[in-house]
């Protein structure tokens, strides 16, 4: 498998995982100018913006380790974004990261802060 089809994989593993939580999904893949966010989903009465990360191994670190200040900086920017071109900017929201290793899924509820506003 590759990785594009290796990380598609995760996102849907990911999904179906957070959904059987519950979750409604606003959106995949959501792109805009300044990157893109995997999954939004409305989960426990916020605005969850999804970050997924799929590895084969783990021998580099957990996935989640991935998710780096430049990357949460380009997340956060994409959910302002996303909140401010549908009047959203009031409402409740969190930074989650989703990370699919050998041992596992994984969800991390509130990743990392952003105040975006």
């Amino acid at each position: 498998m590759n990785t594009t089809a290796f990380g598609a994989a995760g996102e849907r593993a990911a999904e179906k995982y957070l959904k059987k939580r519950g979750a409604k999904v606003l959106a995949r893949n959501f792109r805009c100018p300044f990157g893109e966010i995997d999954l939004i989903v409305k989960l426990d009465g916020r605005i969850c913006f999804v970050e997924v990360k799929a590895r084969s191994s783990e021998s580099h670190g957990r996935p989640a380790f991935a998710v780096d200040r430049e990357k949460r900086a380009r997340i956060i920017k994409s959910a302002a974004w996303y909140l401010k071109g549908r009047g959203l900017s009031e409402a409740p929201i969190r930074f989650d990261v989703v990370e699919i290793s050998p041992q596992g899924l994984r969800h991390i509820p509130a990743a990392f802060p952003g105040d975006i506003f």
